[in-house]
C-alpha cells in the first residue's frame, strides 16, 4: 500500500496576509485553510526515483468554499471542471509534470486560478444581426461568377 506524503515545510500559497485568503481572479477568493494538498507517487519517466518519491500534487477545494462567485459563475465553473468535481462537491486538480513537489503544487494553484477566473468571466452576449444589402449583393455576384466557372468545365456540346 503506497504511503501518502504530506509536505512538511511547504511555503504557503500566495495570500492576502491579514486574512489567510488567496485571490483567484475575477473577484473570487478562497480561504487557504480550505485548500487541501495530497502528494502521491507520479507515473512516467524518472527511473528508480519515481518509485520512491511522492511528487505528484493533488489539490482539493470544496466549491462551497470559493467566495465571490455568483450562481451563474458557479454553474460555468461546474461545466468547465466537468469530471474534475467529485461526488462530495470538491474540485480536484492534479499535476505531475514536474519531478518537484513544489513545482507541481504551484502548477495546481495556477490551474485553480485559471479555471476560476475563466468561470467568473461572463460570456459575451451575441446580438443577432442581418447582413447588409451590399454584402448580400456581393455574395450573389460571387456565386454567379463561381457558377459560370463551373459551367465552363463541362464537356463541349459540338
Amino acid at each position: 500500500m503506497p504511503r501518502e506524503h504530506r509536505e512538511p515545510h511547504a511555503s504557503p500559497p500566495p495570500e492576502d496576509s491579514d486574512r489567510g485568503v488567496m485571490r483567484l481572479g475575477g473577484g473570487a477568493s478562497v480561504r487557504i485553510a480550505a485548500i487541501g494538498f495530497k502528494f502521491v507517487r507520479s507515473g512516467g519517466p524518472g527511473g528508480q526515483n519515481v518509485n520512491k518519491v511522492s511528487s505528484a500534487a493533488e489539490l482539493r477545494v470544496a466549491l462551497a468554499s470559493i467566495e465571490g462567485l455568483d450562481e451563474r459563475a458557479l454553474e460555468r465553473l461546474r461545466a468547465l471542471a466537468g469530471r474534475r468535481i467529485n461526488a462530495a462537491g470538491e474540485l480536484v486538480l492534479r499535476a505531475e509534470t514536474s519531478r518537484s513537489q513544489h513545482e507541481n503544487r504551484a502548477i495546481c494553484l495556477d490551474k485553480l486560478k485559471e479555471i476560476v477566473s475563466s468561470a467568473a468571466r461572463r460570456p459575451k452576449f451575441r446580438r443577432a444581426t442581418k447582413p447588409t444589402r451590399g454584402s448580400k449583393e456581393r455574395r450573389l455576384e460571387q456565386k454567379s461568377q463561381r457558377s459560370a466557372v463551373k459551367r465552363q468545365r463541362g464537356r463541349p456540346d459540338w
